[in-house]
């Protein structure tokens, strides 16, 4: 398999930094990346546009019952019952694995924990058959709690200088909203104050993205064509 295809090596990152790559799948991605450095870049890249929406995740603090599975499964009832070596018996040596245990298994608590916001909702603006647009598509992730959203272009959009790509919210009725310029070549996190506060609540059917001046619609309404769209599922 060539994994020096733009394509195949952005997929693949997609689903590493997402955690749907799972298993030996994972296992060998993850023996394959010292050598392939497009694999190196797609997991950077793909790291980059989402982690902003790690910012709108409140700290959650694990109850003791996280931590007393975490010994029971690190010193069995059973080695318990042998002497206890020395290390064993210092508080500060205790504490720093209690931390290093609660650092490796911070996903998995809030897994476990109530979330303080849902995840988050994925959006992929498919192009809509116009020749302007190719065959790329624009993939946007906004958060739980609609306070934030990313978007990228799997391909760079081959853009004349005297153009430029508008991100639109499109509600079940009426006019579409302008949440602004987004990037042809690479993650835009568009700001938090351009974001309906309905995004999530309804107020939201699908995202697209037309084709406008560089300075973005004079009208506040589309005026070039849609190059993508996508529909907002729930």
């Amino acid at each position: 398999m060539d994994y020096g295809k733009p394509e195949r090596a952005d997929a693949l990152g997609a689903q590493y930094v997402a955690g749907t790559l799972r298993g030996a799948a994972r296992r060998r991605f993850e023996a394959l990346l010292p050598g392939h450095p497009a694999l190196r870049e797609a997991v950077k890249a793909w790291s980059d546009r989402l982690m902003p929406l790690t910012a709108v995740v409140e700290p959650q603090q694990p109850p003791d019952s996280v931590w007393q599975a975490i010994e029971r499964r690190l010193f069995p009832a059973d080695a318990a019952q042998a002497p206890q070596p020395w290390w064993r018996r210092l508080a500060p040596w205790r504490a720093l694995s209690a931390a290093g245990a609660v650092a490796t298994v911070a996903l998995a608590v809030l897994l476990v924990l109530p979330a303080a916001t849902p995840p988050p909702v994925i959006v992929v603006l498919q192009g809509t058959g116009g020749p302007a647009q190719g065959v790329n598509t624009f993939v946007a992730s906004v958060s739980g709690d609609g306070r934030s959203l990313v978007t990228r272009a799997l391909l760079p959009v081959d853009l004349q200088a005297d153009r430029a790509l508008e991100l639109w919210s499109v509600p079940p009725e009426g006019a579409p909203r302008s949440l602004g310029l987004i990037r042809a070549d690479g993650a835009t996190v568009v700001p938090r104050g351009r974001l309906p506060d309905t995004l999530l609540k309804g107020g939201t059917s699908a995202l697209a993205v037309s084709l406008e001046p560089p300075g973005g619609s004079p009208t506040g309404a589309p005026t070039g064509p849609v190059l993508y769209a996508g529909r907002l599922q729930l």
